[in-house]
């Protein structure tokens, strides 16, 4: 048992704060990069594959994050209805095929941010609603992300992507969430026979 007076509750609580900050730090410091590095990307046909590869790493993320045990065929449809719903948000969401990475960028800092939360009320400290405050910490710093490009030239702040981040964020957390509920109730019906 930990100390009331520690900042964590255990090592794994501060791997995922750890995590956590390691990626909105690679978001902030890519800020002035982004641009040219999408353009590389475009310049080499990689910039649809490179999508895809985030939001498949993203939807891994999500599922994982919510498995306790091996998953049933359920869990599996779980995980590919979140997959629906990440691809459904890529292909709907406007912009530019850039602009669209904010749904993955977000959607793992949320992870990391209810799991760390959710792993800090399971060891006893008290953590009101912790899907809703990765939800409002993970829209904050997509805030601040957008605060920032208004700062740096040939950046602009742009309100639609305060909801790209938002929505990214609901979308994980909702995932990890709905996951983790059916490997719960199934390892639950498991054991009860």
């Amino acid at each position: 048992m930990t100390s009331p007076t520690a900042l964590f509750t255990s090592r794994r609580e501060r791997r995922l704060w750890l995590w956590a900050l390691a990626v909105v730090v690679a978001i902030y410091s890519t800020l002035g990069l982004a641009g040219t590095l999408a353009e590389v990307l475009r310049e080499h046909n990689l910039l649809p594959a490179a999508v895809l590869g985030l939001m498949l790493v993203t939807v891994a993320a999500i599922v994982g994050s919510g498995l306790k045990k091996r998953p049933g065929h359920r869990e599996v449809w779980v995980a590919l209805g979140v997959t629906a719903v990440y691809a459904m948000a890529v292909v709907r969401m406007g912009g530019t095929m850039e602009e669209r990475t904010h749904l993955f960028e977000y959607g793992i800092v949320a992870v990391l941010i209810y799991q760390a939360l959710s792993e800090r009320s399971r060891n006893g400290r008290r953590v009101p609603a912790p899907a809703f405050l990765a939800l409002v910490a993970t829209v904050a710093l997509g805030w601040v992300d957008e605060g920032l490009q208004a700062l740096i030239p040939n950046r602009v702040y742009d309100n639609f992507d305060v909801v790209r981040n938002s929505v990214a964020a609901a979308i994980g957390i909702a995932g990890t969430v709905a996951v983790g509920w059916v490997n719960e109730h199934l390892d639950r019906r498991r054991s009860a026979r």
